[in-house]
Parts: structure tokens; sequence; C-alpha cells
């Protein structure tokens, strides 16, 4: 299904917290057979900003072949429906 196929993750990682929900996207990403375009927000600032650039309330945030799929619930759903 994902062979040669790269997703692009938008995670939160800061100094003191990594996001959780982050770790688990790039997981099931990863366990799909796609190779993980992992960007990394490091700063509450980078967060807000890529939120506010994207329209969203939450990261992470996934994009597959230039759609955004959402979350890592999204996430999940759309990879058991492929």
């Amino acid at each position: 299904m994902a062979q040669d196929r790269t997703a692009t993750l938008y995670r939160m990682v800061l100094p003191d917290h990594t996001c959780p929900f982050g770790v688990r996207a790039k997981q099931m990403l990863e366990d799909a057979g796609f190779t993980v375009d992992d960007r990394l927000l490091q700063s509450r600032e980078e967060v807000d900003a890529f939120k506010a650039d994207h329209g969203v309330a939450t990261t992470p945030q996934i994009f597959i072949d230039g759609e955004r799929i959402g979350g890592s619930d999204d996430l999940e759903r759309y990879l058991d429906r492929a």
C-alpha cells in the first residue's frame, strides 16, 4: 500500500515535553511502510505558528500526497481504510 510513499509529519518536541501522539503517529506511519519526513516543532512559538498557518487546533498533523490527513486518530482511520 505505502510502497515508495512519503508522509510529512509535523509534531511537537519541546525541551520539556515530547507529544506522545506525535510519537504514535510516526510509529504508525513507519509500520505502514511510509518514509516519514519528520518535521519537529521545537518551541511553543513554532507550534503556535504552525497551528495558525494551517488552521488546526492540535499537533501532530500528517500530510500524505499533499493532503492533510489530520492528527494521529485521523491517521489511524486513514490507514484502516487503505
